[in-house]
């Protein structure tokens, strides 16, 4: 506090003017509203606590309030000269009573014409008989260190003729203070002001030196005793020490009461100047007031060497709990959130994630302005606790919202993306421009909402969505490699004539997925898919191409013998027709025997699947050996003795695992057998039905020597690529072909 130099002198205090009538009319903004807190059996009273707070409307006062208690010897006066300088109604001593205790326990009132608020705490006396000889943790410690906690000015209430006695009563009230101040853990710097009662001709300079001296020593004696920091620790640190000396209120009324208005006057001042300098943060909120000197008295009873202030973040505790509690409940059984709720059904979601977003803000914002003038540390605590709880309230909803957007704007990707296929457009360009627009089209769907959680979910529905746009364009490069594989295999089963049909699979798998991947490389990157993630799919997908090309393989050899038998019919009529041609006769004998070799390869070929270049084996020349040069009618009893299936008793091939193999030995043997004999029948047909006309044609050239070498390389290139020339003409627009240069030649 400052200025009370001017008020030090007694005789100057009568400078002060002219007394203030107590109890003046219209001083009384508000009634004093006297309350006992606390009774003389230490209970603390909260009922009248919370009802003085509503009475004197306290939370209207915000943290700018101030609080002086009193404190002294019992029957020294300490009421009455509260009801002097502040207008305030506590009960007084009768004096015709005698000298006993009149308060008892803790007192409260709120001062008449004082702004700030200014709250008044009276305290029993001390040294009282009524509470015996007891140990510091006594109801008289109990309340200084009750007093110290919550008061901003503490009037330490003595007899002027008590100074300077080593047995005085204020030797062990002071004692009382400066152990219980100790206990603060944040030290606030109180004023302690001395008022000395029924001042004597002694100077006032001269009492007060010797006072102040006193003072000293017992804080010099107190602090010597402390073995921790505060052994050097000076008075100065944790009080502001100040004197003032007052008249006999018996003996000298008038000069009682004019010296009283002027320390009004100035206690007032030093409130005002203190309600401007002082540190906001460490000020309970006055709405508070009762909840916190509640706490503050229990933890003093408890004697659980109390660390105060730190009530200030007790009362932030509970207080800001209690808030946030409030907060979750009213928002979670408000209509507008079950609104909110229907209006997800109905799938209107920015509209849904904005509404989440507003009421969640304004949930705060309204704790944020009820917790303004809590501990940071507790009200930043329950903050945090009531946004997560809300986020989990919404949560649920909020994340159907978002995955309903993404599953929106991916069905929209999947019918733009197979529109622009259908539409000619290169897949390269149809993935990337379509991964652009959805990828765009998602992020404006999603609002920016001040939520983590929902910030969190986007991220996690937005990576969702670009996982599934991978998986269609998956699909759609499977259902690629799948026709393409598919149609190439038949292509290559079909002509029949190629040396290595599985070199030519290899080569078309290869080409395939090359082909595959280079389309498919940029949309990946494009999704933000990294090098490992895309090396893993594209293994994938070449797993799938195998895959396809086992299946269509594993289908074919369950049918190899229709194909067998459709490749013959093929075969056997193309060289018939080729005999016709070059030698002018049907020789269906020889006709039957070239077809057969088709047949054969066609079944090497599906006996085991060989889809790795170093997939070597002799299928081809055993099937040769055993079974085609046994193939005539006059050697089939021998040849089959020879290609006995007993022969080969586990029905494997000796280069080929068992997980490649699709038609074993014996397997090809029946196999060959019934392809024999329907053939047969084909051959026996052909017999039957005899020559043809073709010889009429072109017997004018069989005697050119010419024509003979024309038919012999004519004979030799449809041995070895007729079978792909007839899979793009067919056997009759070849063999006009041919008949159409042979008409030119004879020309």
């Amino acid at each position: 506090m400052s200025g009370w130099g001017e008020w030090s002198l007694g005789d100057e205090l009568y400078s002060a003017g002219s007394p203030e009538p107590r109890f003046a009319a219209g001083a009384l903004a508000y009634p004093c509203y006297p309350t006992q807190l606390i009774d003389g059996d230490g209970k603390f009273h909260v009922a009248d606590a919370e009802n003085f707070v509503k009475e004197m409307e306290l939370d209207k006062c915000g943290q700018s309030y101030a609080v002086v208690s009193i404190m002294g010897p019992q029957s020294s006066g300490k009421s009455t000269l509260l009801n002097y300088l502040f207008d305030t109604d506590f009960k007084e001593m009768n004096a015709d009573d005698g000298r006993s205790q009149t308060t008892k326990g803790i007192w409260i009132a709120r001062c008449a014409g004082i702004e700030p608020c200014t709250l008044v705490l009276d305290l029993e006396g001390t040294d009282g008989m009524e509470h015996g000889e007891e140990d510091d943790t006594s109801f008289e410690s109990q309340s200084a260190l009750f007093a110290l906690a919550v008061s901003d000015i503490v009037l330490i209430n003595m007899w002027c003729h008590d100074i300077g006695r080593h047995n005085a009563a204020n030797r062990p009230l002071l004692k009382t203070i400066f152990q219980v101040k100790m206990k603060l853990f944040t030290p606030r710097k109180i004023t302690l002001l001395f008022v000395i009662r029924d001042k004597t001709r002694t100077p006032f300079e001269r009492l007060k030196e010797l006072l102040l001296t006193d003072i000293e020593k017992i804080w010099e004696s107190f602090t010597k005793s402390k073995p921790d920091s505060h052994n050097e620790a000076a008075l100065s640190e944790f009080f502001s020490v100040e004197v003032v000396a007052l008249s006999s209120y018996e003996h000298k009324e008038e000069q009682f009461k004019s010296e009283v208005a002027g320390l009004r006057q100035q206690i007032c001042h030093s409130i005002v100047q203190d309600e401007l300098a002082r540190d906001l943060y460490g000020v309970v909120h006055a709405s508070d007031f009762a909840y916190s000197s509640q706490e503050i008295w229990e933890k003093i009873k408890a004697d659980k060497d109390l660390h105060l202030p730190s009530h200030k973040v007790m009362v932030a505790t509970v207080r800001c709990e209690k808030i946030a509690r409030e907060k979750y409940e009213n928002l979670a059984a408000k209509e507008e959130w079950h609104q909110s709720e229907e209006d997800m059904n109905h799938r209107t979601t920015p509209e849904f994630v904005n509404r989440l977003s507003l009421q969640i803000d304004t949930c705060l914002s309204e704790y944020d302005a009820e917790t303004t003038y809590y501990n940071e540390g507790p009200r930043s605590t329950y903050r945090n606790q009531l946004k997560e709880k809300l986020l989990q309230l919404f949560e649920p909803a909020l994340v159907s919202a978002l995955e309903h957007i993404g599953s929106t704007i991916l069905n929209e990707f999947k019918h733009t993306f197979q529109t622009s296929l259908n539409q000619g457009e290169d897949f390269y360009a149809a993935a990337s421009s379509c991964i652009e627009s959805c990828l765009s089209n998602f992020d404006k769907a999603c609002p920016d909402v001040v939520i983590e959680m929902s910030n969190k979910h986007k991220i996690g529905v937005r990576k969702k969505l670009q996982c599934d746009i991978v998986s269609v364009l998956t699909s759609s490069c499977k259902e690629k490699l799948k026709e393409a594989l598919s149609g190439s295999i038949e292509k290559e089963l079909s002509d029949g004539d190629i040396i290595d049909p599985w070199r030519s699979i290899r080569e078309v798998l290869r080409n395939e997925m090359e082909s595959t991947v280079s389309q498919l490389i940029t949309p990946l990157t494009q999704l933000g898919m990294d090098g490992c993630t895309r090396k893993k799919m594209i293994e994938s997908l070449e797993d799938y191409a195998r895959g396809v090309v086992e299946e269509k393989v594993r289908n074919e050899a369950k049918n190899v013998l229709m194909r067998m038998k459709m490749c013959f019919e093929r075969r056997f009529e193309m060289h018939r027709q080729i005999n016709r041609l070059c030698i002018g006769k049907d020789d269906i004998p020889t006709a039957a025997k070239s077809a057969r070799r088709c047949p054969l390869i066609l079944l090497s070929t599906l006996a085991a699947i060989r889809l790795d270049d170093d997939d070597t084996d002799d299928i081809k020349e055993k099937l040769e050996a055993e079974l085609l040069n046994s193939s005539s009618t006059a050697t089939k009893e021998s040849s089959s003795a020879k290609f006995d299936p007993l022969w080969l008793a586990d029905d494997s091939w000796e280069q080929i695992p068992s997980c490649r193999k699709l038609i074993g030995p014996r397997s090809c043997k029946k196999v060959w057998d019934q392809f024999m004999q329907e053939t047969e029948i084909i051959i026996s047909k052909a017999v039957e039905q005899g020559g043809s006309t073709w010889s009429l044609f072109f017997k004018p050239f069989h005697g050119d020597s010419k024509w003979s070498t024309f038919c012999s390389v004519a004979s030799v290139c449809l041995s070895f690529a007729g079978g792909a020339a007839m899979n793009k003409l067919g056997s009759e627009a070849l063999l006009s072909l041919l008949a159409a240069v042979l008409a030119k030649r004879a020309k």
